[in-house]
């Protein structure tokens, strides 16, 4: 698609969701992905902590991320070791027990754990359980190669392009951003946190997605350790997590705290309280941030994806409600986009299609 030419679909949002959508289309139609941002994923999927959990999640999501493994496996390099580690105190027992259960956690005994993390601290730590399907997700590889499948095909991808208008014409829908506009027969709603925005903007029934905050600190690796070959670690019921990236952690709090679409970033009391459920755990105090922020997850009501026209105005394509699975999701979730929007028989089951369909909403 040259630059004067007219999109056949125009897809807001450049993160993974729409990067991903985006690729998926492209061969077979021009593909305009607008971002509002200078750079592709600076919101929520730029700072994702970049796991491939396929048991993570409802169950909707949990099989839609299963039926992403296949395009993952196919791009070499994109996943690769990781591993999850699940500790618990004696009084956790229950939540412990539900995430070994509903993760496929297999319970090892506390002496193993330590091999695998040696700074956990055995007075505190009562309970373990590993798995090893988990692995990490290079998110930049996955998303530049989703934005290089666009470009290569003809599409386009504008940065700097916050949307401020979106008109309903006779042909489709006219977007205007700063300094452009277009005009294409399909919007495709891939706006993140935004994608209620983007709908009472469109003039569409927004569908009621929270985005909620999320809080990371990336501190020194635990006495100079090689963290490098650790696990993932959690506490029950997801109130802390901590993971290896680039010699260092990243933990943590798990939080969700509701808020307003924005550029987010970490609150300091939820970080120190975070870091003190994880230092709980461990023998080596933090004794200092290397840096902090953090990125909202945006649910919809029922905490699944919705992937779908909307059942009022079938030119308005949802693709919302990633929250925390994303890049996990985006391999199932780019394909059932393309497949609905091309006309062609899904390759997910009915059942789970219906499941992610903005239809369930009424």
């Amino acid at each position: 698609m040259t630059a004067d030419s007219a999109p056949d679909i125009i897809l807001i949002g450049g993160g993974i969701a729409g990067i991903s959508a985006g690729a998926r289309l492209a061969p077979h139609a021009r593909v305009l992905v607008l971002e509002a941002e200078e750079a592709l994923g600076h919101h929520a999927s730029g700072r994702s902590a970049a796991l491939y959990e396929p048991r993570y999640g409802a169950p909707a999501v949990v099989e839609l991320s299963l039926a992403s493994e296949d395009y993952f496996r196919s791009v070499p390099g994109i996943l690769s070791p990781r591993g999850l580690l699940l500790v618990g105190r004696e009084d956790q027992r229950a939540a412990f027990d539900a995430d070994l259960e509903g993760m496929h956690f297999e319970p090892i005994p506390v002496e193993r754990a330590l091999e695998l993390v040696p700074v956990l601290n055995s007075d505190v730590v009562r309970m373990a359980g590993h798995a090893s399907h988990a692995e990490d997700i290079d998110t930049d590889l996955l998303l530049q190669g989703f934005a290089r499948e666009i470009r290569a095909n003809g599409g386009r991808i504008v940065t700097r392009a916050r949307v401020e208008r979106i008109e309903r014409t006779a042909k489709g829908w006219r977007v205007l951003w700063p300094g452009g506009e277009a005009e294409a027969p399909l919007l495709v709603n891939a706006a993140g946190a935004w994608v209620d925005g983007v709908a009472r903007m469109a003039g569409v029934r927004p569908l009621g997605f929270q985005p909620y905050r999320r809080s990371m600190a990336r501190i020194p690796a635990p006495g100079g350790l090689d963290v490098s070959g650790w696990p993932m670690i959690f506490g029950p019921g997801e109130d802390w997590y901590a993971k290896p990236d680039a010699g260092a952690l990243i933990v943590s709090p798990a939080e969700e705290h509701p808020m307003d679409p924005h550029d987010a970033w970490a609150d300091d009391m939820v970080l120190a309280e975070g870091l003190a459920r994880y230092e709980e755990f461990v023998t080596a105090p933090v004794t200092r941030v290397i840096s902090n922020w953090a990125g909202l997850r945006t649910f919809a009501p029922d905490r699944v994806l919705v992937i779908g026209r909307d059942p009022r105005e079938p030119s308005f394509f949802w693709l919302a409600g990633q929250g925390g699975y994303g890049f996990q999701s985006s391999g199932g979730a780019s394909r059932l986009a393309a497949d609905l929007i091309l006309g062609r028989p899904p390759e997910l089951r009915p059942e789970l299609v219906a499941a992610l369909s903005p239809g369930r909403f009424g």
